[in-house]
């Protein structure tokens, strides 16, 4: 098949696409990323619950229709990938493929469809590359990573960048439901004997536990709805220990069927949930930690992550998507440098007191200030607020999306007007940082009236309180800038910060 290529402009250009199919014990996945970089966007994403683990544990064996429905799947996904121009296919396997019996021949017959080698991860590799999935996509992580698949349960302990040796247990919901004969409570009493005593779950009392696996996140999309979260993002999903504990005995104990809002977990999964929730309420119980978190980021993403320099590793992620989406999105992206710079003098002169945190999140805002240029001027607020809520960025949480999308829509639309969305996002967020995103966007308000956008001009201009004052200069050529809604738009912001008003000419 041959490949057309295509020059698309609202795709970086980063080298060929790059390929990961991921050969799990419940489903086989492939995503076709735009490029090997610090924050990769996917291309194209697919799975299909094949169910190659339902029967090892009991039979040793991969089941011979869960095979054919693989094999099937990956001649798709090569074909997918030979037409999306793919120069690089990353495929690994896990739990039912390393444990079963004719695992190594499935194998051999899935390396010829794909013709391509297939890498069959170690329990401990798999934990490895999900702890660095997680850490890829979480600022600062500190807690205990726990991926539940199909076929296993995989443990590691993470410090920010830093990941310890894990550990594997035969605990994913297809293995679970085999072991026990589809009896919960046989499975209750399998998992209780199989996680006693481990010292990494005492370790986590106080921290985060992040939550990784497809079953999982189809706890957390109905606690979602259930409980009406305003914000329909997986990643950063973070749940309340307790609240989380109480409902993953809810879930364990009664029929799912009966659930509320149980229609937003596919068919598919739902069998599934209630092994999920008894691992996750027996973590919980032993471990103790402040909340659950929720990872849309695994072992694929710790495979890409693997593969980078040292040096892009440690790049911030969150800037980094919001670096790319400036320069697909923004009129002049190096105009979001030039705003960045700029109020970093006044907040440094503002008497505001900022965190590193606050300072990090103002750097991302700035760089997303200008993405929804494009759009008519009654919505640019709204556009720009929807991209920035449920945009795929990671690093970081859902009041910081909150804090990101606010200041970008008071930024379009000024102070007093309001949106549903808008209100809603309020309640994720802390008055301190509804306040800071006010204060932001009126200080991008008066930078774009200011500059028009375009490079080179803030630079040649000072925002910065001066003896109680809000002065902006503007001298040499740059005082021709002043004018009514300049002036208008310096009032506003020195309202908000309690100070006078003035205009520094010449």
């Amino acid at each position: 098949m041959k490949y057309a290529k295509i020059d698309a402009q609202g795709r970086l250009q980063q080298g060929p696409p790059i390929a990961v199919i991921d050969i799990g014990s419940n489903s086989v996945r492939l995503v076709v990323y735009e490029g090997l970089m610090r924050s990769p966007t996917a291309l194209f994403n697919e799975k299909a619950l094949c169910g190659l683990g339902r029967e090892v544990q009991s039979t040793g064996l991969l089941a011979a229709d869960a095979v054919e429905h693989a094999l099937s799947t990956l001649k798709r996904y090569h074909a997918l990938c030979e037409t999306m121009g793919v120069k690089k296919t990353l495929a690994i396997a896990t739990a039912a493929c390393r444990d079963a019996k004719n695992g190594r021949g499935f194998i051999k017959l899935a390396e010829r469809t794909l013709k391509a080698d297939i890498d069959v991860l170690s329990g401990a590799r798999e934990a490895e590359l999900t702890a660095l999935g997680v850490i890829s996509g979480t600022h600062r992580g500190d807690g205990i990573v726990g991926d539940l698949g199909g076929g296993s349960l995989e443990l590691v302990d993470i410090r920010g960048a830093r990941a310890r040796h894990g550990l594997t247990r035969p605990l994913g919901g297809l293995a679970l439901a085999d072991i026990s004969a589809k009896s919960l409570k046989r499975a209750e009493k399998y998992v209780k004997r199989t996680l006693s005593g481990l010292p990494m779950l005492k370790g986590c009392t106080g921290r985060s536990f992040y939550a990784v696996g497809g079953t999982w996140r189809s706890l957390a999309r109905l606690h979602m709805w259930q409980t009406g979260y305003p914000l329909h993002v997986m990643h950063g999903y973070a749940i309340p220990a307790d609240n989380a504990l109480e409902f993953a005995k809810l879930v364990h104990r009664v029929d799912v069927d009966t659930l509320s809002n149980i229609e937003v977990v596919a068919n598919a999964r739902r069998p599934l949930l209630p092994y999920a929730a008894l691992v996750l309420e027996y973590i919980l119980r032993v471990s103790k930690p402040k909340q659950v978190v929720f990872s849309a980021l695994g072992v694929r993403e710790g495979l890409l992550y693997s593969l980078l320099k040292r040096k892009e590793q440690e790049k911030d992620a969150l800037i980094e998507a919001a670096r790319n989406l400036n320069r697909l999105r923004a009129r002049s992206p190096d105009h979001g440098d030039d705003v960045i710079e700029w109020t970093d003098r006044f907040m440094a002169s503002s008497g505001l007191e900022e965190t590193a945190e606050e300072r990090r999140l103002r750097h991302a805002a700035c760089l997303l200030a200008d993405i929804g240029w494009r759009a008519h001027p009654d919505y640019r607020g709204e556009q720009s607020l929807n991209i920035i809520a449920h945009g795929g960025f990671t690093s970081i949480d859902h009041p910081g999306r909150a804090y990101l999308a606010l200041a970008v829509f008071y930024r379009h639309v000024g102070l007093v007007m309001d949106d549903e969305l808008s209100q809603r996002l309020r309640e994720l967020a802390t008055t301190r940082m509804i306040d800071r995103a006010r204060v932001l966007g009126a200080a991008l308000r008066l930078a774009y009236v200011l500059s028009a956008a375009m490079p080179g001009v803030l630079t040649r201009t000072s925002l910065a309180v001066e003896r109680h004052r809000l002065a902006l200069h503007l001298p040499g050529a740059t005082a021709a800038l002043a004018g009514e809604r300049v002036s208008n738009r310096l009032r506003s912001l020195a309202r908000l910060i309690g100070r006078e008003p003035v205009l520094l000419m010449g």
